[in-house]
């Protein structure tokens, strides 16, 4: 080897080391960064022969792809689960005190304490009292559900803003990394750029991106509808500022003008927290009020007064009793909604509690309890007309099983009590509840995995960072050596020719 080659290789080795070196600390640099992937030096030779470093970036296309999609479910889930929790505290959390059930028990107590003891006003006005809490209970959980509905229209605008801004913020980045490869600069800042946002919209959407040649990249929804292709699509959404039950479905979220479709069951089916939301606004809500309209509806009706004698003309019509609405009629035999939100007692037993024991709510022909003279109250004893409400609220009656022509309904059973159909509705939203939970533990565990998987083939290890930094070290100090022999030679010919 001449001295002129020695000088060159050694040039060539502090140049291609101090080229490693760089990607190496960087490379330590972003180890904490989940968005980076580790760069790779790599040593190549032109067509003359000469060495050169390349930048390479270690990216694993189908785990990337995995993660992408194990992001857009946990989302999705864990969104749905909080709006589920939500709905529990709106009963009192655990055990769900607040519920109608509790205060429907708490109710038919009072009923049954007042029929042991018709005679004592004090007692009476107690039973008034504990209809009074469950008309509210009804009351409450309705508007509640309602203002979660309009949260949640709230919450998908702000979602829907974000992603139009991630895909302004997309098209971008995508111009810079085929602009970069075209003039052959290194893209690898801009392509972890490019993955950061794929992450941040799988979030929100489901979504799967295919790379052309040139790494231009074309994202399509889980449904297959374009979001980006050269330019972003536009996503569009009108949220409804107030919400109440007869609005049975909020406005769709258009992808290009394609309806985003809503997730389904516990274990949901939707990618991304938007269609998650969607599924809570437009079927986990709605589904919920109407229990509440059907249960209102059942104790209207099982409380309405009938006439006490139907084989003396002329018959009497029913009419509403302890319980009333807005209209102050008896609802149809099928679910109306919001019915829930205007249920409440009747002004006129809660000035006469004794109207609960002895009729006559709607007038005189409607006493069962009737006043024999020369008494001037109907007799204490009489409990025919309590007992037949307490029987009843434990009678299977009929509940709507068909649902509005919007497809809302109760998707709980058609024939059951009172008492069972709402234990059945906060079983049915417990049901939910832990399907949801369970859900979430498996894909949160398996989106654990797809980044522990892909962070061990794309992130960095600081272990081996350090190591190969030594190593280059090593290079860079065989490389000094090779100089400094080269110039111990030199100096030597030098010294000679002199």
């Amino acid at each position: 080897m001449s001295l002129a080659s020695a000088i060159n290789t050694a040039q060539t080795i502090f140049s291609n080391t101090a080229a490693q070196t760089s990607v190496v600390a960087k490379n330590i640099a972003n180890s904490g960064n989940a968005d980076y992937v580790r760069r790779l030096a790599m040593m190549g030779v032109d067509s003359q022969g000469s060495h050169y470093i390349k930048i390479q970036r270690a990216q694993n296309d189908a785990l990337f792809k995995e993660n992408i999609v194990s992001i857009s479910g946990a989302a999705a889930q864990s969104r749905l689960l909080d709006s589920l929790e939500s709905m529990k505290s709106v009963y009192g959390g655990n055990d769900y005190p607040s519920s109608p059930s509790k205060y429907l028990a708490s109710f038919r107590t009072a009923l049954q304490t007042f029929a042991a003891a018709p005679g004592n006003i004090t007692v009476a006005s107690s039973a008034i009292s504990d209809a009074k809490d469950l008309a509210n209970s009804l009351n409450t959980a309705s508007a509640a559900i309602q203002e979660a509905r309009a949260d949640t229209d709230d919450e998908i605008s702000e979602q829907v803003g974000k992603l139009n801004s991630y895909l302004t913020e997309f098209a971008t980045v995508n111009n810079a990394i085929v602009g970069a490869l075209a003039l052959g600069k290194d893209a690898s800042d801009v392509l972890d750029q490019r993955d950061g946002l794929l992450k941040k919209m799988a979030e929100i959407i489901g979504i799967s991106a295919v790379t052309r040649q040139n790494l231009d990249t074309v994202i399509y929804t889980s449904d297959g509808t374009v979001l980006f292709e050269t330019v972003p699509r536009i996503v569009e959404f009108t949220r409804i500022d107030t919400y109440g039950a007869t609005v049975e479905k909020g406005n769709a979220i258009k992808v290009d003008g394609v309806a985003l479709k809503a997730g389904s069951g516990g274990n949901t089916t939707a990618d991304g927290t938007l269609s998650s939301l969607l599924q809570f606004r437009d079927d986990v809500a709605p589904t919920m009020q109407a229990q509440l309209d059907e249960i209102a509806r059942g104790l209207i009706r099982i409380f309405a007064e009938t006439d006490p004698d139907p084989l003396t003309p002329p018959a009497l019509p029913d009419a509403v009793g302890l319980f009333t609405w807005e209209t102050d009629t008896i609802p149809d035999d099928k679910l109306m909604l919001g019915l829930a939100a205007s249920i409440k007692v009747n002004p006129k037993v809660d000035a006469n509690p004794k109207l609960l024991r002895d009729g006559g709510i709607n007038g005189v022909g409607y006493i069962a309890n009737v006043v024999v003279p020369p008494a001037t109250d109907a007799p204490a004893a009489f409990t025919k007309l309590l007992d037949k409400y307490i029987v009843q609220m434990d009678t299977a009656i009929s509940f709507d099983t068909v649902g509005t022509p919007a497809g809302t309904s109760t998707k709980l059973s058609g024939s059951n009590s009172i008492m069972s159909f709402a234990s059945s509705s906060i079983g049915w939203l417990e049901q939910l509840r832990k399907a949801a939970t369970t859900s979430n533990d498996n894909k949160v565990a398996m989106l654990s995995k797809t980044q522990q998987a892909l962070s061990n083939e794309t992130g960095v290890s600081l272990d081996e960072e350090l190591a190969l930094m030594l190593d280059l070290e090593q290079s860079y100090k065989a490389s000094a050596k090779l100089l400094s022999t080269v110039d111990e030679m030199l100096r030597t010919l030098l010294d000679t020719v002199r």
